[in-house]
């Protein structure tokens, strides 16, 4: 294997799909698939048979393993000694009594033996009298034999438990004095700057209100050079400016700088109403839009928009104060995956990662601007500010979403006020999966979401594997992007806190084949002098030519500008720019949004009760809804409830599936109901791809196909 090994899956984590008669397919959901062709089809379903029991065998020990070490982690070293120390005393005592009997029976056969060397006539009697002392020796050794085997036994079980717990602790005492060392260099770099800009502050203050600094370029980076701002792009609304382009899209800056500008060419651009939309709600926005700005609510794949919108809640009840020692479950976490670790819900917020996942489309309205785009570069341009704006409320949602049962599925309908509608589904459990198809007036989005994770000490780490698509029907155009690391910082010391780091490529597929954009999330830095969260990217035409640069900060802004020239070299480029247009720009959170999990008015609305929905929709998930409900002791009885009821029906699967084997008949592995396994036309990767019949089913108010889960 060492010379030969192409690649490595690991079979608990392994997904197993028949293409034909003699080929299937082997992936972990992302990064690696491998795809096996047999001889025939008998061959084949020998192949995909044993591979799933020996999946379902690999998830046992894995949890067999974990429950090991759950057990080992929740001793009391103390109680777990003093249990040892006594079993061991009982296996010594046992060894002494048997030495005192073999010590006893040795001499009385030694005696005998002796006797028979003494001349007589009862050498009979004599000699049976050996044979018992000999058989009653025998019998005496033979149990010490199996007392010593007992013993042994007993000091190599506990030999390596504690040499396992010894490793354990060794390798958290070594990752806490590491972390404690990094915050220590953190401290003394805090300290450093301190010195040096305490003693200053007073004589560059002055001197700052007059002065603009600049970093440096690096030489490695291309640089942008801005012309001025045309005066045609500008109109003036109270405090406020907005920069027009041609085409009619909008951007909004804060100051009085450009307040003395001409007044610009009405012929020119359009109208646009600018909203101060802290002060207003979704609906009061959406009504005061008219029908050439309201893209999403026009006559497109949904029909005309409703007369009248429904009134939505634009909070969920208050977070309770429960405290909770966050060091004492996670110590014994250290280098798990997320999704194995048992957290209580005093983590959690109360709604699932498809409900999480459904927030990515909050500013969806950037991909109705993308789909009256008619330069594709320029539209990449808009699908990669939607991409950044799916971030934009994670800075200080640290809360972790529940993890969907296998078959929870989530709807959102919000064609009458958003104009788009979005169907989820938890395809997989090992590993876990999950679905997405959200249909827009003339775009449809989709997405495969899978993700590595591991607590590292001070931080956990969140990788994710699964791809994002979207796709214009009229232009025929498609794009495809994958999303950064994502790392939750501070879980020991101080504030909570989320970054995300990382390259992103948004490949140009279809129609729109070449075309490309590469954007840089640059880390946070406790020393750097520019805004942090900031991203950066590049489009460039199916010729490898800058077409647009975007900047921004991807919880607050996006400005995106078009390349008039490039000059420089090839390793540092320098690109002459038209003017910079903020095309997306974050809302307010609604007031008070820290007391009720920093949700906002969106992510308030997505768990609200609503009639009609599947069975196994996330709304209608117990432990979910009582922690809403601030009712969390009775949320965790629930969520172990419905954790153990899944395993039970998984053993019961794996307990058909090898029956099923051990007969010769083929198992059918699980199956997804509202989505199905299909090979993606660009990257050959099997993917889930919606089905098309939710909509329909509940229409009907057919949910039969629904599994029991809840």
């Amino acid at each position: 294997m060492s010379h030969t090994c192409r690649g490595t899956i690991s079979l608990h984590g392994a997904l197993i799909h028949t293409v034909d008669s003699c080929t299937f397919v082997i992936s972990n959901g992302g990064t690696q698939s491998f795809h096996i062709k047999t001889a025939n089809e008998v061959e084949r379903q020998s192949w995909v048979t044993a591979l799933e029991l020996a999946k379902a065998k690999a998830i046992r020990a894995m949890e067999s393993e974990e429950d090991e070490e759950t057990e080992t982690a929740h001793a009391v070293p103390s109680e777990e000694l003093n249990v040892v120390l006594k079993e061991i005393a009982i296996r010594l005592e046992n060894l002494r009594t048997c030495y005192d009997l073999i010590t006893k029976h040795g001499a009385a056969l030694q005696r005998a033996l002796s006797d028979l060397e003494t001349p007589g006539d009862d050498i009979a009697i004599k000699t049976k009298t050996v044979n018992e002392r000999a058989t009653l020796f025998r019998i005496t050794s033979n149990a010490m034999i199996n007392v010593c085997t007992e013993y042994l036994k007993t000091a190599e079980n506990q030999g390596q438990k504690w040499s396992k717990m010894l490793q354990q602790e060794r390798g958290h005492r070594q990752r806490l004095e590491e972390m404690v060392e990094q915050l220590a260099k953190q401290q003394r770099h805090l300290e450093q700057q301190a010195h040096r800009i305490i003693p200053n502050v007073a004589s560059s203050t002055s001197d700052d209100e007059d002065n603009e600094f600049y970093d440096a370029q690096s030489t490695t980076s291309p640089t942008f050079v801005s012309p001025q701002i045309d005066d045609s792009f500008i109109l003036k609304y109270q405090n406020r400016s907005c920069f027009i382009d041609r085409t009619g899209s909008s951007s909004e800056t804060e100051g009085d700088e450009l307040n003395n500008k001409s007044e610009i060419n009405s012929t020119e651009v359009k109208q646009v109403t600018v909203i101060p939309e802290e002060e207003k709600s979704v609906s009061e926005i959406v009504e005061t839009m008219d029908e050439t700005d309201r893209v999403i609510l026009g006559n497109g794949r949904f029909g005309k928009k409703s007369s009248t919108l429904r009134q939505r809640r634009t909070a969920v009840p208050n977070k309770p104060n429960y405290p909770l020692n966050l060091w004492s479950i996670m110590k014994n976490c250290i280098g798990k995956e997320l999704s194995k670790i048992p957290m209580p819900v005093n983590f959690n917020e109360p709604l699932s990662m498809l409900q999480r996942l459904t927030e990515d489309y909050e500013y969806a309205n950037l991909l109705d601007i993308a789909a009256k785009c008619t330069d594709p570069c320029e539209q990449l341009a808009y699908v990669a500010a939607f991409t950044i704006s799916s971030y934009s409320t994670t800075a200080n949602r640290t809360g972790k979403p529940f993890n969907p049962l296998l078959g929870e599925t989530y709807e959102c309908d919000r064609t009458d006020d958003l104009g788009w509608r979005v169907i989820a589904e938890q395809v997989s459990h090992h590993p876990p999966m999950a679905a997405i198809h959200c249909e827009g007036n003339e775009w449809t989005c989709w997405q495969e979401f899978t993700m590595t994770s591991k607590f590292r000490g001070k931080y956990l780490q969140i990788t994710p594997l699964g791809s994002s698509n979207v796709e214009f029907p009229a232009s025929g155009n498609k794009y495809t992007w994958r999303k950064v690391t994502t790392t939750v910082q501070n879980i020991i010391v101080g504030k909570l806190w989320v970054d995300h780091t990382g390259e992103m490529e948004i490949l140009g597929a279809n129609k729109a084949s070449g075309i490309k954009c590469h954007l840089t999330y640059i880390p946070y830095s406790y020393f750097s002098r520019d805004a942090q969260r900031r991203v950066k990217g590049l489009i460039m035409n199916e010729k490898n030519e800058a077409k647009w640069v975007l900047n921004g900060i991807w919880d607050n802004k996006i400005e995106i500008a078009p390349v008039i020239s490039t000059s420089g070299s090839e390793n540092s480029p320098v690109y002459k720019t038209g003017s910079y247009n903020i095309i997306w720009s974050r809302r307010l959170p609604p007031p008070n949004s820290e007391k009720s999990y920093n949700f906002t008015v969106l992510a308030s609305q997505l768990n609200e009760p609503e009639e009609g929905v599947a069975p196994t929709d996330s709304r209608k998930r117990p432990d979910q809804r009582l922690m809403e409900e601030a009712k969390w002791d009775l949320s965790n009885k629930e969520k172990v409830r419905l954790e153990e009821k899944q395993r039970t029906k998984r053993r019961e699967r794996e307990a058909e599936a090898e029956k099923a084997a051990k007969e010769g008949r083929p198992y059918p592995p699980y199956e997804p109901i509202w989505f199905k396994k299909q090979q993606d036309d660009n990257t050959e990767n099997l993917v889930h791809v919606y089905k098309g019949d939710y909509w329909e089913s509940k229409k009907r108010n057919d949910w039969s196909k629904c599994p029991d889960i809840f």
